[in-house]
């Protein structure tokens, strides 16, 4: 060993000593976080409370900043932390929103979305029930008991579904959908089915742990009162709720979902024809391009029938990808013709029309970049 070696052998003990400490405190700070859970349940508390959280970061910003620690690294650091937190709520049972247990059945159950809050739904007490094509048989035996009917099958079979469900249900059963299409479901069900009417778009996918601080959206169908508990029940597993219009809502999906999954398609495809294997761009890859690689390929690594549905929903969105594919033309002109000072322009009057945000999506997607650059590279 070098002197400059032995010179370093104190201070990487006493660093190690420190890592140490670290853990011990964290692992006692998880074990407080615990009682806090068993609290909130006991007391029928949210999960998540936002203003909580922010007030906490605040505090733990100004108290890195007297320590002249970096106030970013902290807060990241906190809210790791307290992410893992909510992590760990994912193992235990969650509190109620009423009383009495409620009787719930998810009509495709076996599916990704189904099985994630069937099982919430049980970690929370409630008696839920999935039902599926091959079981159909089984509904009969609980169907009389029923507070909530959700159907959370596939676009391309929602309408079929939902009529199927509401033959069998009472009519003050709650008859609700968790399509990332609002428009025709809310409407079918609102015909079909006399009774309460309840539209919910859960937006995220069916890989998290828990629902604190995920978004549901909800659109109002018929007797909202009588559903007020669902939305409640949502809010005290921790999740944002979004209330929309549902024409509004689908507008935006076109593009949130339509056009920017199809981008991701074409993306792939093109790789796939000009054989530009991800593994070999990888290694080349700047910390933005491998960010966007990574989405372009998350998309892949799910079911294609399922994107083909989300891509190919509805007239209006597919009328959205052609106007898409006209103004990819027009653009492809400036390429054709090699004209910089076009090029210019239309990205200027594009800064302009994005403003601010601009700025903001500047700033986000560096965090992002950052942070995985340093997880993975």
């Amino acid at each position: 060993m070098s002197d400059d070696q032995k010179e370093l052998k104190g201070p990487r003990k006493r660093i190690d000593e420190i890592d140490e400490k670290i853990l011990d405190l964290l692992s006692e700070r998880n074990q407080v976080v615990q009682d806090v859970i068993q609290t909130k349940i006991e007391k029928q508390l949210p999960i998540f409370v936002a203003k909580r959280e922010d007030a906490k970061t605040r505090s733990f910003r100004e108290m890195a900043k007297k320590r002249n620690l970096d106030p970013d690294w902290a807060e990241d650091f906190l809210r790791m932390i307290m992410g893992a937190s909510r992590a760990s709520q994912s193992t235990n049972t969650f509190p109620r929103a009423t009383d009495e247990v409620k009787h719930i059945c998810i009509f495709g159950g076996k599916g990704s979305m189904g099985r994630l809050y069937a099982r919430i739904g049980r970690q929370t007490g409630h008696e839920v029930y999935t039902i599926d094509k091959d079981n159909w048989d089984e509904l009969d035996a609980f169907v009389d008991q029923l507070d909530l009917a959700i159907v959370s099958v596939p676009i391309n079979v929602t309408g079929q579904v939902i009529e199927q469900v509401a033959e069998k249900i009472n009519s003050d059963t709650i008859l609700a959908d968790f399509t990332s299409q609002k428009t025709d479901p809310l409407q079918k069900m609102l015909e079909v089915h006399d009774g309460p009417v309840l539209g919910l778009h859960p937006m995220h996918g069916p890989d998290v742990q828990n629902l604190s601080k995920q978004l549901l959206v909800v659109c109002e169908g018929r007797d909202m009162e009588k559903s007020k508990w669902v939305v409640e029940q949502a809010q005290l597993w921790g999740m944002r709720i979004k209330e929309a219009d549902p024409e509004n809502h689908d507008h935006a999906m076109n593009l949130v979902q339509g056009l920017r999954h199809y981008v991701a398609l074409l993306h792939g495809s093109f790789m796939k024809e000009y054989d530009l294997n991800p593994d070999d761009i990888l290694d080349f890859s700047s910390p933005i391009y491998r960010a966007e690689l990574m989405m372009t390929g998350r998309i892949f690594a799910q079911d294609a029938e399922l994107y083909a549905d989300i891509v190919l929903s509805n007239e209006e969105r597919r009328q959205l990808l052609l106007k898409f594919f006209e103004h990819h033309y027009k653009l492809a002109e400036l390429v054709k013709r090699g004209d910089k000072e076009a090029f210019i322009r239309e990205f200027e009057s594009i800064s302009d029309f994005f403003g601010d945000f601009a700025q903001q999506a500047l700033e986000e997607s560096g965090y992002l970049i950052n942070r995985l650059a340093d997880r993975f590279t």
